[in-house]
């Protein structure tokens, strides 16, 4: 079974950086399309950046130009680096797998962004 574990999540200022991970196992991960969700309070959750097996990515309008995802096939991790952050940003955050038809979850980290 697949387990996603994140970790990088915490309080940071507005206009400060934080680099989030998630690793796998128990996944053939160089085939998973991998992405990264957040949830704030009162909303519903959105997909912020997700990356394929053949290292094609797309962002959500929100953080394009801030957010870069990365994947590390060799360590089974993919990451997110945020740049710039807002406090708009403020939410949990999961890793999520994908392959084929199945599809995992990790059990989030929250990042705060302070103004």
């Amino acid at each position: 079974q697949v387990q996603l574990v994140e970790s990088g999540g915490g309080l940071v200022q507005a206009g400060g950086s934080l680099r989030l991970s998630c690793a796998a196992s128990g996944s053939i991960f160089s085939i998973a399309v991998m992405g990264w969700y957040r949830q704030a309070p009162g909303k519903q959750r959105e997909l912020v950046a997700r990356i394929t097996l053949g290292g094609s990515t797309n962002y959500a309008d929100s953080v394009k130009g801030r957010f870069t995802i990365s994947r590390d096939n060799a360590k089974s991790t993919v990451y997110l680096q945020m740049n710039s952050l807002k406090p708009e940003d403020t939410a949990v955050y999961y890793c999520n797998h994908q392959l084929g038809a199945s599809q995992f979850w990790g059990q989030g980290t929250q990042v705060t962004v302070s103004s």
